[in-house]
């Protein structure tokens, strides 16, 4: 299926995998969405493209989210796919050494965000005509597999699991798919001292390699050009060599 003209949000547009994936769902010649926090990278992101609509916002916020979403109506009149993609971490730790408000702010983005953005679009998607979309989760390895110390990320990226798993079954009588990617070590902000070590399950600390973000972005595109009538529900994408396999 054509990108072309399909109408995209991208959260977590103004770096990393999600500046990536935006741009790549521009050079496809869709109108794309971009938000995050800071309007002037995500105006650098856009590059000028006639296809672009930037929109600063904090998806945590539920009235930021939803004036997101009125925006979207007002310029396109629907939404056909949406990156879920919005996320942040905090420093790793055991459980009783991380202060609430980290937890609170890990939470907040990563889950909270989540949640508010899924439900904007759902709305949106059981309501216009024709009906119907795409919503792809980013959840992460640690979706599944944690790394030491991260109560905080891993429990929101579990989390993203099961609400992957339900839009999948209500968005059914909508026409709306839901699908989810689980990301291991994109070259990106928050792998950047990757190459100095991570602590590992067997307490030693090694370094661990990236891969392009680029493979990510194409992977969304992949997932995102399938008809409604068919759906990746979960796909991993991850650096080879990254200490999954075998993990602990």
């Amino acid at each position: 299926m054509t990108l072309a003209n399909k109408v995209v949000l991208v959260t977590g547009a103004s770096s990393g995998i999600g500046r990536a994936t935006a741009q790549a769902f521009l050079r496809e010649g869709a109108n794309v969405v971009l938000t995050g926090r800071r309007e002037a990278r995500l105006l650098e992101a856009a590059a000028g493209s006639e296809n672009a609509l930037c929109v600063p916002c904090d998806v945590s916020q539920a009235d930021q989210v939803d004036a997101l979403f009125e925006k979207i109506d007002t310029r396109f009149g629907r939404l056909d796919v949406v990156f879920n993609n919005a996320g942040n971490n905090v420093a790793a730790a055991p459980i009783d050494e991380i202060p609430v408000e980290d937890w609170l702010t890990v939470l907040n983005v990563n889950l909270h965000g989540a949640f508010l953005i899924a439900r904007g679009a759902f709305a949106m998607m059981r309501r216009q005509s024709p009906k119907g979309g795409r919503i792809i989760n980013n959840g992460s390895i640690s979706a599944s597999v944690p790394r030491p110390g991260s109560v905080p990320y891993t429990t929101t990226k579990h989390a993203i699991t099961g609400l992957t798993k339900t839009l999948s079954l209500d968005g059914r009588a909508f026409d709306i798919a839901c699908g989810q990617i689980d990301i291991g070590n994109a070259a990106s902000e928050m792998t950047a001292d990757f190459e100095n070590g991570k602590p590992q399950a067997n307490g030693t600390v090694m370094p661990e390699p990236v891969m392009d973000v680029e493979h990510v972005a194409d992977a969304v595109l992949n997932m995102a050009r399938l008809p409604l009538s068919a759906n990746v529900q979960f796909m991993t994408i991850m650096a080879t060599k990254m200490p999954l396999i075998g993990r602990g």
